[in-house]
């Protein structure tokens, strides 16, 4: 028997639809790069989006045609977002902080006919720009600025058109987006979202268990439009009519907190190099802000408990997210269960800690050498996931059996355990684990615990070879301004909360870790700087803090 429901397709357009007509007067605030603040409305923003959608097919878009973006979190970014699938044309996110050469082959594997590029941003594009095939190049410059001569303003692009626009028809199994991984583990891989995963994977985000975003909002995503799509996060902003904030280039702690207390923010999104900048500008100034209670999701790489401790001190609540490109990115969010309400404090700080329960429509598995582990809080496997809008093989067709396993599942590279109430705490990345006289040791385990001494900034933690052991766990930290302390003093404060083999038997104290461009440390780099260690003594730590 077949049901009687309408067959609609979930498309992008209706998203953008709904909310220009039931909050025309609902406000994105984008801050330019003269840091000036633009002021735009739901209004507009579709107005000049189905400008984009015009402009485009009449230049020669055809359906699937690639439109690329180099640009920083703004009004015209997200006219990107809703015009271009408009067009049945495909966004491609171009990473800014990816090196030139990886630029240059994502683009080019990209196929992009159009590139809308921040004037600010063109010095970095002419890097690459003769290893990039693009039909036109839009410059989308500051109000009241013609771009340079030769490159051609987006905003006379969009006066060829109206922007009333009748969408093409469009299929929910048609491409609207494009990302590629950062390339951590080789050349970085394309993922095409769908119309149907990008519209589901925005209403599970949007839910109260997950981000809980609904018009009453106000959202800031620091997480770069580039990457992943921001988290997802404006196209649920648009969605649900909630009010819009966009950082632009200026993401210091001062420039995010202004926004964060003019605009009266709510729920902000980002990684955790980003919320140790705003902490520690709250602990020098506690009372300079006056900032409404926000939600503050963490992604990229695990926060440390002492991080979301430190934010609940300062009346706002920080919630563990986990996602991969692969993954459109949100597959597990950090909740507690109502039955949570009265456990202890450690207790329910142990497991906001953890990446959280998969999200509505998510399936979760661990799998270890004997087959599927089971959910006990203790058994450590790779984490598998599938869903909606979990990628089944990389753009143009390719599977990677490292990657897409044989039955469906989705091989995330990530080590992890899941507890019997479904909370996945990761372990590490298979590639990062420490394998020290044939035990595992958790390098995220140990980092969490070394930022959650009051001098340390940040602590990245990798294997070097070792003569008897084949791995040790050395400790490069970064220490806060004015902090100071001791590889001894290091060792010490951790040891109550581990086995005596997983303690760091050197620690490296430097000014700086080398980061991802989605902000995570590169441990490759890193490992690249202490390739091996002098092993001196019984333990080898190095007292030598600067």
């Amino acid at each position: 028997m077949l049901g009687t429901m309408m067959d609609v397709p979930l498309t992008i357009p209706p998203l953008l639809d709904r909310a220009a007509r039931l909050f025309p007067w609902r406000e994105i605030v984008s801050r330019n790069a003269d840091r000036s603040i633009h002021r735009t409305t739901y209004a507009d923003l579709r107005r000049r989006a189905w400008a984009l959608a015009q402009a485009l097919v009449r230049s020669g878009l055809r359906p699937g045609d690639r439109v690329a973006t180099l640009m920083w979190n703004h009004s015209v970014h997200v006219e990107a977002y809703f015009g271009v699938p408009a067009a049945a044309g495909v966004v491609h996110t171009l990473n800014l902080r990816l090196h030139p050469d990886q630029l240059a082959w994502i683009a080019e594997d990209g196929g992009a006919r159009w590139l809308l590029v921040d004037e600010t941003l063109l010095p970095l594009y002419e890097k690459w720009r003769d290893r990039a095939r693009f039909d036109r190049v839009l410059v989308v410059s500051s109000p009241g600025q013609r771009p340079p001569v030769g490159y051609e303003s987006y905003e006379d692009f969009l006066a060829t058109a109206s922007g009333q626009l009748e969408p093409p028809l469009l299929h929910e199994l048609d491409a609207c987006g494009l990302c590629y991984t950062s390339g951590t583990t080789g050349e970085p891989k394309g993922v095409a979202y769908t119309h149907r995963s990008t519209v589901l994977h925005c209403l599970t985000i949007a839910t109260p268990d997950v981000c809980g975003i609904g018009h009453r909002e106000t959202l800031l995503p620091v997480v770069p439009m580039f990457h992943v799509n921001a988290w997802g996060l404006p196209y649920a902003a648009v969605m649900t009519g909630a009010k819009l904030v966009l950082p632009g280039p200026h993401l210091d702690p001062v420039s995010l907190l202004e926004l964060f207390e003019t605009e009266r923010v709510t729920l902000t999104a980002g990684v955790p190099s980003i919320w140790m900048g705003i902490l520690d500008a709250l602990d020098r100034a506690p009372a300079r802000w006056k900032l409404q209670r926000m939600r503050m999701i963490v992604g990229g790489s695990a926060a440390p408990e002492s991080m979301i401790r430190a934010f609940d001190r300062h009346g706002h609540d920080m919630i563990h997210a986990w996602g991969m490109t692969e993954t459109s990115p949100v597959g597990t969010m950090s909740r507690l269960a109502i039955d949570l309400d009265d456990a202890p404090d450690d207790e329910r700080l142990r497991l906001r800690a953890t990446q959280g329960l998969p999200v509505p429509l998510v399936d979760v598995r661990i799998v270890g050498d004997d087959g599927e582990a089971p959910w006990d809080g203790a058994s450590l496997g790779e984490l598998h996931v599938r869903g909606p809008w979990v990628a089944s093989s990389y753009y143009k067709g390719a599977r990677d059996p490292d990657r897409f396993a044989g039955d469906g599942w989705l091989r995330t590279g990530d080590v992890a355990a899941i507890d019997p109430r479904g909370y996945v705490k990761l372990a590490d990345r298979t590639r990062d684990l420490i394998k020290s006289g044939g035990e595992w040791i958790s390098s995220v385990d140990l980092e969490n615990a070394l930022m959650g001494h009051p001098a340390v900034r940040e602590a990245c933690v990798v294997a070097v070879p070792h003569p008897k052991w084949g791995e040790r766990p050395l400790a490069v930290v970064v220490l806060r301004d004015g902090g100071q302390t001791t590889a001894g003093e290091l060792r010490a404060h951790i040891a109550p909360r581990f086995v005596s083999f997983w303690l760091p038997d050197a620690f490296a104290f430097v000014s700086e870790i080398p980061k991802t461009s989605a902000g995570k440390f590169l441990k490759s780099a890193v490992r690249k700087q202490f390739p091996s260690w002098s092993w001196g003594g019984t333990s080898g730590v190095n007292d030598d803090a600067p």
